[in-house]
């Protein structure tokens, strides 16, 4: 069933849009199995959604199958990890052909660097009196989804070596403490390589979330752009207005489409599917406007989605 009209530019309008494109489930570190972000996308009135595992595509047909049930069209999409000049940068995917050729290869390759990476935080977090630490962390994912820190953190909780999530990350799991371990991963034209090649749209995520100044945050988007990425999200939960306004000139200047996305990961937090901040009035076209995304939406997202990992 085709979508009501989408917005061909940004007005300003303060509303909703009922668009969301970066969220995440059980299949990579949300709380809410796939079903369940679709089924609340619908309750929260969003009509255009993608789901954003890191590294995996594993929960879009399960999210894609309610989504159609409840009217909702949902973009398959991942985020996807990778580095420049040092730096975690992460890179959403928008694919409504799904994942083929090399990005299919590299879904497979991250999974196993997020494995590895998961065993050394393991034996670190045993040395910090977590007996029998993957196992742990096991139990807390409740899935054979690849582990990640928070549920690493989640274990030193119920284990009750940190009274909660936050001293968890600032004492043993944070920037800089024992079980921040970077995996190896891909250098950032690379992983843009491999979503063009699909077919899809390389997102570059919440690029005002990497502390860089202006003039390193314009450095990133002209490589991004140079290595054939097409959109940045403009909005990534809640920010400062001025700030976004400086960021889409930003975009604008470099021909770059605009995404949004509340980044949303579990109930309870100050994020919900489709809340965000506004979007400014700027000539930035939303990235469902770019013509890989066009069509597909126009039809409802009823298009099958191949290669879904």
């Amino acid at each position: 069933m085709p979508l009501p009209p989408l917005p061909e530019r940004f007005a300003g309008d303060p509303g909703p849009l009922g668009i969301d494109l970066h969220m995440h489930s059980t299949a990579s570190d949300g709380a809410l199995a796939p079903a369940e972000v679709a089924s609340l996308c619908a309750a929260r009135g969003v009509r255009l959604m993608a789901l954003t595992d890191h590294d995996t595509m594993a929960g879009v047909n399960e999210a894609g199958e309610t989504a159609a049930r409840l009217g909702v069209c949902l973009l398959p999409a991942a985020e996807l990890s990778t580095r420049w000049q040092g730096v975690g940068i992460h890179v959403v995917a928008l694919l409504p052909q799904g994942a083929s050729g090399a990005l299919e290869e590299g879904l497979k390759a991250q999974a196993r660097a997020r494995e590895a990476r998961a065993e050394v935080i393991a034996e670190r977090m045993e040395k910090l009196g977590l007996d029998d630490a993957l196992a742990k962390a096991r139990e807390q994912a409740g899935s054979h989804r690849p582990l990640g820190r928070p549920d690493f953190a989640r274990a030193l909780v119920a284990a009750g070596l940190v009274p909660d999530m936050a001293t968890a990350f600032r004492k043993h799991l944070g920037s800089g403490k024992a079980g921040d371990v970077k995996a190896h991963w891909p250098a950032l034209a690379e992983v843009v390589g491999w979503v063009v090649e699909a077919g899809g749209v390389a997102v570059l995520a919440h690029p005002l979330r990497h502390g860089l100044t202006r003039r390193k945050r314009g450095q990133l988007l002209d490589d991004f752009a140079a290595a054939g990425g097409q959109a940045a999200e403009l909005v990534s939960g809640f920010q400062n207005a001025d700030v976004t306004r400086d960021l889409a000139r930003q975009l604008d200047e470099r021909g770059l489409y605009a995404s949004l996305g509340s980044d949303f990961h579990f109930p309870g937090g100050h994020l919900a599917p489709g809340s965000m901040s506004p979007v400014p009035r700027t000539a930035v076209p939303p990235v469902w406007t770019h013509p890989r995304l066009a069509g597909f939406v126009a039809a409802g997202c009823d298009a099958p989605t191949p290669g879904a990992l």
